[in-house]
């Protein structure tokens, strides 16, 4: 057995699986299924984020389950054990920097509204049982609703090291993106001119220089009429690019009610951090990750 077997085993051992016959409302399924639970307790796993859908954290208990969907709640025992690291698995860990896989779902940074459920906020609990002085530093952000690899430092000379020469630290950065519509070209880019409205939108530019110049490079994976799977590289890091070109294609993300999407039929972001390769802050070693394409990507797109 793999050692990435050997992890998704022990992930799903330490998860209760549950699979939606009929609609209805996420806490009264979880009451009927925890029925075992008062109801305080069932609503205090909800809010710690032990419970997803289709891999996708949920703490909303009046989210509106469908027929068909796998609910997953992680065992208390299990959440404790892994220092309350809800939403997220560490890849690698060293001195300087923490790889982790986000799921859909997770904040990277706290919010006004959220300040404890985050990737960051976790991560310095994590880092603080070591030692009360340790820290960890934000290097680059995923959106909530995006899943994948992302990267932190756990000190101040690799978090300014990584950002001042992100360029030519970062090697790879290749996403999956589930968008609307059948994609004909099997490959491709779209440059062009980014800029942000007052009401923080992002939007293209083709006059030269009028913005941040961004450049993507997509190529075709699998689709059907109504869904394309697109393997994603990004020349350029620019806030919402692979949105933003995406819906210049005509192909918008899916569930990206922002940049354009009708549809949500994966009732999440249809967009993956696949792999981040780069070079080590410290050490120089090249490092590279790379993460499984989400499940409900390839069978929407098939």
């Amino acid at each position: 057995m793999s050692k990435k077997q050997r992890s998704t085993k022990q992930k799903q051992s330490q998860s209760l699986y549950y699979t939606v016959k009929e609609p209805t409302k996420l806490l009264p399924f979880l009451l009927e299924v925890m029925s075992n639970r008062s109801r305080n307790s069932v609503k205090s796993i909800l809010s710690r984020g032990q419970v997803t859908i289709d891999d996708q954290i949920e703490t909303q208990f009046d989210y509106l389950l469908h027929p068909g969907q796998t609910v997953a709640i992680l065992k208390n025992k299990a959440a404790v054990k892994r220092s309350a690291l809800i939403g997220m698995e560490i890849l690698h860990e060293d001195d300087d920097i923490i790889v982790i896989n986000k799921e859909a779902g997770l904040l990277s940074i706290a919010t006004e509204k959220e300040k404890h459920q985050t990737a960051h906020h976790q991560l310095m609990e994590h880092v603080r049982h070591e030692g009360p002085q340790n820290r960890v530093f934000v290097v680059h952000r995923l959106d909530k609703d995006t899943s994948g690899v992302m990267m932190f430092a756990k000190n101040e000379t690799a978090k300014r090291t990584l950002q001042n020469a992100w360029r030519e630290k970062v090697a790879e950065r290749t996403y999956v993106a589930l968008v609307e519509g059948e994609v004909k070209k099997e490959k491709g880019y779209i440059s062009s001119w980014l800029r942000e409205s007052k009401t923080h939108l992002m939007y293209s530019s083709t006059t030269p220089n009028d913005g941040l110049h961004a450049i993507t490079h997509y190529e075709k994976l699998q689709g059907n009429k109504d869904y394309s799977l697109l393997k994603v590289e990004l020349e350029t890091g620019r806030k919402n690019q692979i949105r933003v070109h995406m819906l210049d294609l005509g192909f918008p993300v899916v569930g990206d009610k922002k940049y354009g999407s009708k549809t949500n039929k994966v009732r999440r972001l249809g967009l993956h951090a696949m792999v981040l390769a780069f070079e080590h802050p410290s050490t120089g070693e090249k490092l590279r990750f790379e993460t499984e394409i989400p499940q409900i990507f390839l069978g929407v797109s098939k």
